[in-house]
């Protein structure tokens, strides 16, 4: 059978007040993705689908943000705020090409899935004309209620006008509807305003549908896949489910997670196999660690590729740009941005490395610091491979360590450095530890290892 195409509609308009936050309501974030993002994610992709999203004047914020998650994205404005069957119409240039299928979504609605929009799907191929979504309420009081009869939907019920047997009833709807595409658009337009507000309910396509003689169904959910997000305290409990949600699949990968509640995940996290993550550890967007890696507690990192048994922490900060390659040692109290170090590189303690390439098997000792930022521009440091920095050196950039070259302790290099060179205070300090015998001994080596 020929795959039935279809158009989401995500309602994303509303200005989401009761945030008391200048942001647009579905641009705040559950691990570390927009509400948008979200739902976006979970909606039918590829051939065949097609997706609209309504938002409301000047937020064209929403907009960029919907076009950044899915290209294929078309933008509908809705001017006037006079319901959700209103909203809907405010893409009517999108619903009226006729895809066989047409899912309404809410922008504010992160946890729900793209097998659910599938589910919602399903009815319509049996001849359903509409689809509404429900899930059984721990508390119902204020949801309007979806009254079944025989298996099929026959009105939503809204709490106010319920009688006290359907108060009783604990099916609510979540709002999320699909209609069969071909009748989708004269059931919308069908809606009236004869109503307290004088504003157009998508609810009311229930009693359209039933009047028309055609069918409607409810699919379930649960409670938790549908939550709206209206204050911040409704967005803290939705990051609570998608943070307990992403454990799960975590350790069900096979990631060690010693305390799993103290461990923040993103949702495009990415694990390789026999990862361990100690307590206290908060990982953002953008990162994939890869197997064998261990993150120790309390390491914060965002936007960062790690390699192959690499060890990062404790209290390690990785920021966006940085790239571990395998077996690279991150400790304590280091700070990195917009950096490559290469296999096998340590820095092991209380540095700072930015805007920077290492080489493999370089050592950065502590307190080393890539002075990156001149008060205008940032410039870049370079250092080869097999290099050692003392501790306490500030490598002052543009500027470049040589492979195998030995920064000593305390030094500030302000200009390139040779292949295999020491700096002249590592020179001093040789001299004053073990003579200047020791220098031209180490100063030989040096120059015949070159030679090879």
């Amino acid at each position: 059978m020929t795959a039935r195409s279809s158009l989401t509609v995500v309602l994303a308009a509303g200005e989401g007040t009761r945030m008391r936050s200048a942001l647009p309501k579905v641009l705040h974030q559950v691990a570390g993705q927009s509400l948008l993002a979200h739902v976006l994610g979970a909606a039918a992709a590829g051939e065949g689908s097609q997706l609209a999203v309504v938002i409301g004047p000047d937020h064209e914020a929403v907009a960029n943000e919907a076009r950044r998650v899915r290209s294929d994205a078309q933008i509908f404005v809705q001017r006037e705020r006079l319901g959700t069957a209103h909203a809907v119409l405010a893409a009517r240039e999108a619903i009226a090409r006729g895809a066989d299928d047409l899912l309404v979504a809410f922008g504010d609605t992160p946890l729900i899935s793209a097998e659910t929009f599938a589910r919602m799907r399903a009815p319509l191929r049996q001849g359903a004309a509409l689809a509404v979504l429900g899930f059984h309420a721990a508390d119902p009081t204020g949801y309007g209620r979806l009254v079944v009869e025989n298996g099929r939907l026959i009105a939503i019920r809204e709490q106010v006008d319920a009688s006290a047997e359907e108060r009783r009833i604990t099916l609510c709807n979540a709002g999320v509807m699909a209609f069969d595409g071909k009748t989708a658009l004269s059931i919308i337009e069908k809606i009236g305003n004869a109503n307290a507000k004088g504003e157009y309910y998508l609810t009311d396509a229930v009693g359209i549908v039933r009047d028309l003689g055609l069918e409607a169904v409810v699919i379930e959910t649960s409670e938790d896949e549908v939550r709206g997000i209206n204050t911040k305290a409704q967005l803290a409990e939705a990051e609570a489910v998608m943070q307990a949600r992403l454990r799960k699949a975590a350790l069900e990968a096979g990631v060690t997670l010693i305390a799993p509640d103290t461990v923040y995940l993103a949702a495009d996290t990415r694990f390789g196999k026999d990862v361990t993550i100690e307590p206290f550890v908060v990982i953002g967007p953008g990162v994939s660690i890869d197997d064998g890696a261990v993150i120790h507690s309390f390491s914060h990192i965002v936007e960062a590729s790690i390699g192959k048994k690499v060890s990062v922490g404790p209290y390690a900060r990785l920021r966006p740009g940085t790239s571990l390659g395998d077996g690279a040692r991150i400790g304590n109290f280091v700070e990195t941005k917009a950096a490559t170090l290469e296999a096998g590189v340590k820095v092991n303690h209380l540095s700072y490395v930015g805007d920077a390439h290492v080489g493999a098997n370089s050592n950065l000792g502590a307190g080393t610091i890539t002075c990156n930022y001149d008060g205008f521009l940032k410039h870049k440091t370079l250092i080869g491979e097999g290099a050692f920095v003392g501790t306490n050196s500030s490598l002052v950039a543009p500027v470049k360590i040589g492979k195998g070259a030995y920064i000593g302790s305390g030094s500030v290099i302000t200009k390139d450095v040779p292949d295999d060179a020491l700096s002249v205070e590592r020179a001093q300090q040789m001299i004053r530890e073990g003579g200047a015998a020791r220098y031209r001994e180490v100063k030989l080596k040096a120059k015949a290892a070159k030679a090879k």
